[in-house]
């Protein structure tokens, strides 16, 4: 991957104003989908976890994996599926540590966005890290798996790791709007309302808010009629 590209991934990560721009990307992406929950797997969602995971990687790298990998990652972030799912599972297969380890992210990813949402999950279940933000967003994306394939008990279980991993005012209420949604696709409308509640309260400030209150005030309305 080019320095540039790197840089870019590392100031993603340490500046707040670009931390928000891809919340917010993610929560426009809701309110155009919120009726259709099965189409939460945005493009973004997929790019953010590729910077994450290679700057946790990056970190981490194994020198002969990287030379494996770097194939695969071009692939991955050129939109090339089939070709990124053939590299990283040659990667995953052949190397083990980190190496295998952000393999399966890459390949999870690659998977859902092909719609292999079982595949998906198995091998983002094998990813394993104490980063910050790419475990979170591992299984926020497991959730965005079972959700696609409308096993929301299971995305429910997922998207409440995510946004109960090292909690954060970036990340976690975007987590927490894809649990209350998930909540209400299985008809567990309690729930979903003490969710929106917790992110119009506990994050007030977010790109998140406007929305939950938005749903929140919907969801009620259902509920009263």
């Amino acid at each position: 991957m080019a320095k540039k590209e790197i840089k870019e991934s590392i100031e993603l990560i340490e500046s707040p104003e670009a931390l928000q721009q891809e919340v917010s990307k993610v929560t426009g992406y809701f309110e155009q989908n919120k009726s259709t929950l099965l189409t939460v797997i945005g493009a973004a969602v997929l790019v953010v976890a590729g910077y994450f995971g290679y700057t946790w990687y990056s970190n981490n790298q194994d020198i002969e994996g990287e030379k494996k990998l770097y194939k695969a990652v071009y692939a991955f972030e050129a939109d090339s599926l089939s070709a990124a799912a053939k590299e990283l599972a040659k990667v995953s297969d052949e190397f083990g540590g980190n190496t295998q380890n952000l393999a399966d992210l890459y390949l999870g990813s690659t998977l859902l966005k092909q719609g292999k949402y079982d595949q998906a999950i198995e091998k983002l279940k094998n990813f394993n890290s104490s980063d910050l933000l790419v475990q979170a967003r591992a299984y926020a994306l497991i959730g965005d798996a079972y959700s696609e394939k409308k096993s929301f008990t299971e995305a429910i279980e997922y998207y409440q790791k995510a946004a109960d991993y090292k909690s954060n005012k970036f990340f976690s209420p975007s987590y927490l709007l894809k649990l209350a949604i998930a909540y209400e696709a299985n008809k567990q409308a309690k729930e979903a309302l003490d969710i929106y509640t917790q992110i119009t309260e506990k994050y007030a400030e977010s790109a998140e808010a406007t929305p939950a209150k938005k749903y929140k005030a919907q969801l009620e309305s259902s509920i009263s009629e």
